[in-house]
C-alpha cells in the first residue's frame, strides 16, 4: 500500500459515486482527507462511514462555480493543516444522447460550467500550495470521450477535452516552475460505483471501471512512487 501518511488532499465532489472510495483509498494510506460536495448532509454521512479522527477529516459544503467560494476553501484547508499536498477532481456530470444538430447549446453551458469551470476555480485556487508542498498532486478523473466523442456526445466531449487540456497546461506551468507538484488525468469509460453493482449484482459492467480500482490508481498517482509522472493521461478502461 502507497504510503500517504501525513499528507493533505482535498477532494472535490467527494459526495458523488467515486468519491467515498477515493476518501477511504487516501485515507488508508494515511492521508489527511479534506472533502467538499454541495451537500453537508453528504459529507456528515461520508464521515460516519470513514470514521476518521477530527485532525484527519474536514468536510464543507462549498460551491466550486464561486471562485471566491473555491479560494476561500483553499485558504481554510492551508490554515487549517499548514499546506494541501493533493487536489483530486472528481466533479462530474452528463447531458447528451442528441446528434450535433440537435443538441440543445444549453447542455454545452451546463456541461462547461460543471466539467469545466469549477477545474479551473480549484487549480487557481489550490495552486500555490501545490507548488509549495513537496509532494503536490493535482489529479482530474476523466472520461474516454475526451479523446473519442462519439455522435451523440458532443458537449460532453468537448468539455471533458478542455478540461483535460486545463490540466495539461497546469502540468506545465508546475514544470516551468520548477515545482515537485504534478498534475495528471485518469481516464476511464464509465464508472461501476458500489451502489451500482449492489442494484444489479448479476450485470455485467464489460466497459465500466469499478470505483475501487479508480480510487488504487489515484493513489498510485499521489504517490511518491509516480513523481516523475507529470502531464499523463492514464487510461484505466479496455
Amino acid at each position: 500500500m502507497s504510503s500517504l501518511e501525513g499528507r493533505v488532499f482535498a477532494i472535490a465532489g467527494v459526495g458523488g459515486g467515486l468519491g467515498p472510495a477515493v476518501a477511504k483509498r487516501l485515507a488508508d494510506a494515511g492521508a489527511k482527507v479534506a472533502g467538499t460536495d454541495r451537500s453537508q448532509e453528504h459529507l456528515d454521512a461520508l464521515s460516519g462511514e470513514l470514521g476518521l479522527s477530527e485532525d484527519r477529516w474536514d468536510g464543507q459544503a462549498v460551491d466550486l462555480l464561486d471562485a471566491e467560494a473555491a479560494a476561500g476553501w483553499a485558504a481554510a484547508l492551508t490554515e487549517r493543516f499548514g499546506g494541501v499536498d493533493g487536489v483530486v477532481h472528481l466533479v462530474g456530470g452528463w447531458k447528451g444522447g442528441d446528434p450535433i444538430d440537435q443538441t440543445p447549446l444549453d447542455d454545452y453551458e451546463w456541461l462547461h460550467d460543471l466539467l469545466v469551470r469549477t477545474v479551473q476555480h480549484t487549480t487557481r485556487a489550490f495552486y500555490d500550495a501545490l507548488a509549495a508542498s513537496d509532494h503536490g498532486r493535482f489529479v482530474l478523473v476523466s472520461s474516454s470521450q475526451a479523446q473519442g466523442p462519439d455522435a451523440t456526445n458532443a458537449a460532453y466531449g468537448a468539455t471533458k477535452a478542455a478540461a483535460e487540456a486545463w490540466t495539461l497546461a497546469l502540468a506545465d506551468h508546475f514544470r516551468e516552475a520548477k515545482s515537485a507538484a504534478t498534475a495528471n488525468i485518469v481516464v476511464v469509460n464509465a464508472i461501476l460505483t458500489p451502489q451500482m453493482r449492489e442494484d444489479n449484482p448479476d450485470k455485467e459492467y464489460r466497459t465500466f471501471t469499478s470505483a475501487e480500482e479508480i480510487a488504487e490508481a489515484i493513489a498510485f498517482v499521489c504517490s511518491d512512487a509516480a513523481r516523475k509522472m507529470n502531464g499523463k493521461r492514464l487510461p484505466l478502461y479496455p
